[in-house]
């Protein structure tokens, strides 16, 4: 039997390279899922990309920091399917490479608004309507764990998310809901090329080349290979662990 026959997945930020790749392996496994993103092309495109039939996937645009897009979302899925299973919670952005006390407070504000504050939207207004023994996986970063100058918004951000997902773990435990951080390293995708880019320019070397020279296995992730962890997440087979933040970076926080 496959490992998500039957259940309702959301993925956010689905139109990136992780939901999307983790979008296609819910469905692969029997789910079904609601792509979420901000823009309606992007989640077309995606949906295109996927290729699935019509009654396994569908899509909706929603600034995911926004509490009534929240809900619409959660609603949605709810009216199409009746029922959330796995929740997602995946949109993030970078910021920029700064050092503190030059550091845009708007920007700063930003990064919290959608890699803090959406996260904590989605465990408020999908915890109440999720399934007992559901899922919800939370992405934060090995930067969540380790840190580096110049990403203060990031790094603080993606350190916030795990202490929201110990709190939502312990919260949701009675109805046999886990809540775990999926915390990779960095993928071979657009996302961490714009953030390369300027750290390239703040340290003056090929940022990529240092970093797959600090990664252990040597390179970057590919997205396919994160999409796997985030399955086994949303899975039963991870049916005893809640609470937890699941490393995939290569060995880049060891």
């Amino acid at each position: 039997m496959a490992l998500l026959e039957g259940r309702v997945c959301i993925v956010t930020g689905a139109a990136g390279s992780l939901g999307l790749a983790s979008a296609a392996a819910f469905l692969h496994e029997g789910g079904r899922v609601m792509l979420v993103d901000l823009k309606q092309d992007g989640l077309e495109a995606a949906r295109r990309e996927l290729n699935a039939p019509a009654d396994r996937v569908a899509v909706f645009a929603a600034d995911v920091a926004d509490a009534a897009a929240t809900r619409g979302y959660i609603d949605a899925t709810m009216a199409q399917w009746g029922r959330i299973d796995v929740l997602f919670s995946n949109a993030g952005i970078s910021g920029v490479i700064s050092p503190i006390t030059e550091y845009p407070e708007d920007v700063f504000d930003a990064v919290m608004a959608v890699n803090v504050r959406a996260s904590f939207l989605a465990c408020k207004y999908g915890l109440p309507r999720m399934a007992k023994g559901g899922s919800i996986i939370i992405t934060s970063s090995v930067v969540g764990v380790t840190s580096d100058p110049g990403i203060c918004a990031y790094a603080t951000s993606k350190h916030a998310v795990i202490g929201l997902m110990r709190t939502a773990a312990k919260e949701a435990a009675p109805r046999g809901i886990r809540v775990n951080v999926i915390a990779p390293g960095p993928i071979d995708n657009g996302f961490q090329k714009e953030i390369e880019t300027g750290l390239s320019a703040a340290i003056g070397r090929d940022a990529t080349k240092l970093l797959d020279s600090i990664i252990p296995l040597g390179r970057h992730a590919r997205p396919e290979e994160v999409a796997r962890s985030v399955l086994f997440l949303a899975s039963d087979q991870s049916s005893f662990s809640t609470g937890s933040v699941f490393m995939a970076d290569g060995g880049m926080h060891i």
